[in-house]
This record gives structure tokens, C-alpha cells and sequence, in this order.
């Protein structure tokens, strides 16, 4: 069996490699899971908060460490890194919080006794990791996952194995039941495995396309809960204002982490005015200007490369596909002398007036679209089949509650980058970007149903409310 490999994407160096495991490996690994389940689920809740607290303890702890190593297996900048393990410590306080608050227990007094609501978890839940987030989108399902008292079974991205295995090992080190999480590494295959094992959840996070693979997948088996968190072909509508403030919005919205992150902002709409033609311009200069490299390089660079060679290709046949179509090209999409391929430049195209295809262009490119008025705006930001995010870049409070009202999209910024989000609010989106079960801080309602109690100390009174309507 061959092994996987994660590169380094800057330098092409070995990070990690190890086997895959096959179906038997993974029907294992469910068994244990299945067989840890009764256990896990019957401890007080409290005793699970215990736990999850010692990981994040553990986090803590080897915060530089684990950092560098996402950081390296993907290419972010060494801040990015540090960022990302920073919302995974704070994800498990978050996650505490929300099942206490969406998942917890509630008492009503009644006549007979009391109604009671609790909340009970589905059982074993796959995870399935990308690369972009390698942490903490994971860490975002899991943690909430064993809360509410499901056992998991993870699968981090073929791309970032490494980062899975750290932590695997912090699971480990916060001394979890045998069988309660469990790291699997591998590619198509060993996620085909889990998905098609006994599992009673399946939580994940990639691309739409594999999405709507999933959904066919799972359509005749309803008793498997399914929550998708997908891409985005997301629009930003620069309206007026400073035009050097915008300009950084629309940077940080487009370019941030390589345009890997399935908020970034894939669309700019602005208007067919001098404000425009200035935010375009200012934007194209802007990207030119940030600082491109490895993660551990001084100065600290603003983005490091893309995942891999293989990924800047595609892009690239995505961008040369659009200027085939009639795209103007504002900057080239272009690699960087000296460096692996995987390193590219923020790239811009004006597609006014051209029909382009609605896919996300998972890379630093970002295709302008130069409209009459807010009404075409407007049509051009929901003339999508994805829903993730969406902004609008205005200091007229009337356009931005129409824009709220009309936007089809589960993340709406104003004035800051379409990438801004909180593990306090929900974070998921329509269409082709999930399946109406946002994560974030409402990740606790996936990871357990709801249990509806009427309850009484004795059956006493029962007979009474037959009264008068019996044959004798």
C-alpha cells in the first residue's frame, strides 16, 4: 500500500508520510468508536467539558509547535498559523457555551409533573478535514461532537495529515476513553471507507462539488445526520466611501490566506462611475504591494503560496478560461521567479459584460463587474447558486439594509472583509454552499436531537381524564 505524503509547498520538502488505512483499518476504527459510544455518552456532561478542556490545555501548551506545523504544511505565513491555533483554543470555551445554551437541559413545571427537554447525541460521526483550515474547521465539528457526547472518527485532508496527527496526539495527551476520537490517515479511498461505514453522522467541510456528491450519497439514508459547510463564489459590492479604505477591504476580502478561504470575496461589483474606476485601480496597486513568502520568512509575508503546484495549475486554467471568454485582464495571474509554482500573485480580470462561469476560483483571483446602479448590484450579487458570504462597502445606511434584506447569504458583512467571522455566531450559507446546518456556535444543533419529556412521579390521575367517556 502506498504511503501519503504532505510537501511543503514553499520548498517541496518532506513534512509527513505514513500508510493509509484500508476499509479494515476503518471499519475498526468504527467498531471501537461504536463501542466507546455507550460509555462516552453516559458520563455527566461535566466530565466531558473535562476533557475538552484538557485538550485545550494541551493546545496551549505546544501552540508554537502545532502552529508551525500548519503553517508549514500549508504555506500560511507564520501568523496565520498562530491565528488559526488561537481559534481552536478558543473554540472549546465557545463550544462549552453553546451546548450549555442550544443543547442543554430544560425543565417546565406542568399540572401532572414537568416537561423536560433534553438533548441526546446521534452516535458515531465522521469528520472529514480540508486543507485550508487544517485545525481549526475540524476542530470546529469535533469538539462540539464530543460534547454533546458522540464519538468521532477523523480523516484530516491528504494535503495536511500532519496537522491531523498533532492533533490526534493532543487528543491523546487529554487522556480521552479508548475508542472515543480517533485519527485515520488517507486519501479518496479511506474517506470513501468511513463515509459508506456504520456511521450515524457525517460532518464536512470542502468543496461543493464533493457536497453534492454526499447528498446523493446519503439520500437513502436519512438516519445519518449530514452537515456541509462548502464554498462560495461570494460578492462584494464596493459602493462608495474612501477609496483607499475600500481598497483594503477588498484586498483583505480577496487575497487573504492565498484565496483559500471559502468566504473570500470572488466578485467585486462596483459602480460604472469614477469611484469605481479609482477602487479598481487602487485595489489592483494595493495587491501588488503585499509581501509574498515562505511562513517562517522576515519580514512576515502577507500571504505564502498556494497548496500545492497542482492547485496553481488549476487556477491557472481557471483564469487563461475566463480571458478565452472575453475577461480583460487587470493583473496577470503569475508566479514568482525564483520561487516554487505554487507561489502566485494576486490576479484581477474585468468580466463586465461577459458570461463566466459561477465557480469558485479557490486562488487569489478576483473578477470585477462594473454595474448602472444598485439595483443591477444588487441582481449581480445574488446571481449565484452559492450562498456563503457576502459585503457591502457603503456609508449609506439605507443601501446596506436593503442589502440585508435582499442578500441570499449566511454571512453578511458591511465594511469589513466578506472573511470576518466569529466562533460566537453561526457560520454556514445556501444554495451550493451547505445544507441549512450552519457550524460555528450553532454547531451544537447537529450534534445532538432534541428529546421531548412529559413527565410525572407515579400514573396516578390518568383514568380521571377518562371520566364519564366509558361504556359501563
Amino acid at each position: 500500500m502506498s504511503h501519503i505524503q504532505s510537501i511543503d509547498p514553499a520548498t517541496g520538502a518532506l513534512v509527513w508520510e505514513g500508510a493509509p488505512a484500508g476499509r479494515a483499518e476503518v471499519d475498526a476504527a468504527l467498531r471501537r468508536a461504536r463501542q466507546a459510544f455507550p460509555g462516552w455518552t453516559a458520563l455527566p456532561v461535566e466530565e466531558r467539558v473535562a476533557a475538552v478542556q484538557r485538550f485545550r490545555a494541551v493546545l496551549e501548551t505546544r501552540k508554537e509547535e502545532i502552529a508551525a506545523i500548519i503553517s508549514r504544511e500549508t504555506g500560511k505565513p507564520r501568523w496565520e498559523g498562530l491565528a488559526e491555533l488561537g481559534s481552536m483554543i478558543g473554540k472549546v470555551g465557545i463550544s462549552i457555551t453553546a451546548q450549555a445554551e442550544r443543547a442543554g437541559e430544560k425543565r417546565s413545571d406542568m399540572p401532572f409533573g414537568a416537561a423536560i427537554l433534553r438533548h441526546r447525541p446521534h452516535g458515531v460521526m465522521a469528520v472529514l478535514g480540508p486543507f485550508n483550515f487544517p485545525g481549526h474547521l475540524p476542530n470546529g465539528h469535533i469538539v462540539p461532537a464530543l460534547l454533546a457526547g458522540n464519538t468521532v472518527v477523523f480523516k484530516p485532508s491528504e494535503m495536511t495529515p500532519a496537522t491531523g496527527a498533532a492533533m490526534a496526539d493532543a487528543w491523546a495527551e487529554a487522556s480521552l476513553p479508548e475508542g472515543v476520537f480517533q485519527c485515520i490517515q488517507g486519501a479518496r479511498e479511506t474517506g470513501e471507507a468511513l463515509v459508506s461505514g456504520a456511521i450515524d453522522g457525517l460532518l464536512f467541510t470542502g468543496s461543493a462539488g464533493a457536497g453534492a456528491h454526499f447528498r446523493h450519497v446519503f439520500a437513502d439514508r436519512p438516519d445519518v445526520i449530514l452537515a456541509l459547510e462548502l464554498g462560495g463564489n461570494n460578492p462584494l459590492v464596493a459602493w462608495d466611501g474612501d477609496v483607499d479604505e475600500a481598497a483594503a477591504i477588498v484586498v483583505q476580502s480577496a487575497f487573504v490566506t492565498t484565496g483559500q478561504r471559502c468566504s473570500c470575496a470572488r466578485r467585486l461589483i462596483v459602480p460604472d462611475t469614477a469611484f469605481g474606476s479609482a477602487l479598481v485601480e487602487a485595489v489592483a496597486s494595493l495587491s501588488q504591494l503585499l509581501l509574498i513568502g515562505a511562513w517562517d520568512e522576515t519580514p512576515e509575508p502577507y500571504i505564502g503560496p498556494l497548496i500545492s503546484d497542482g492547485a496553481a495549475a488549476k487556477a491557472r486554467a481557471q483564469f487563461e478560461g475566463l480571458v478565452d471568454r472575453g475577461a480583460q485582464v487587470i493583473r496577470p495571474f503569475a508566479g514568482i521567479e525564483g520561487r516554487s509554482d505554487a507561489f502566485v500573485r494576486p490576479a484581477m480580470l474585468d468580466v463586465t459584460g461577459v458570461s463566466v462561469p459561477d465557480e469558485e476560483i479557490f486562488a487569489p483571483v478576483l473578477q470585477v463587474c462594473r454595474v448602472a446602479d444598485f439595483d443591477a448590484a444588487m441582481a449581480a450579487a445574488n446571481d449565484t447558486r452559492f450562498g456563503l458570504s457576502a459585503g457591502l462597502v457603503s456609508a449609506d445606511d439605507a443601501l446596506w439594509q436593503r442589502f440585508v434584506l435582499e442578500s441570499r447569504a449566511g454571512v453578511v458583512n458591511r465594511n469589513r472583509p466578506t472573511t470576518g467571522a466569529a466562533g460566537s455566531m453561526p457560520f454556514g450559507g445556501l444554495g451550493e454552499s451547505g445544507n441549512h446546518r450552519p457550524s460555528a456556535y450553532y454547531a451544537a444543533d447537529y450534534c445532538a436531537y432534541p428529546m421531548a419529556s412529559f413527565e410525572a412521579s407515579d400514573p396516578s390521575g390518568n383514568m380521571g381524564a377518562l371520566d364519564g367517556m366509558l361504556r359501563r
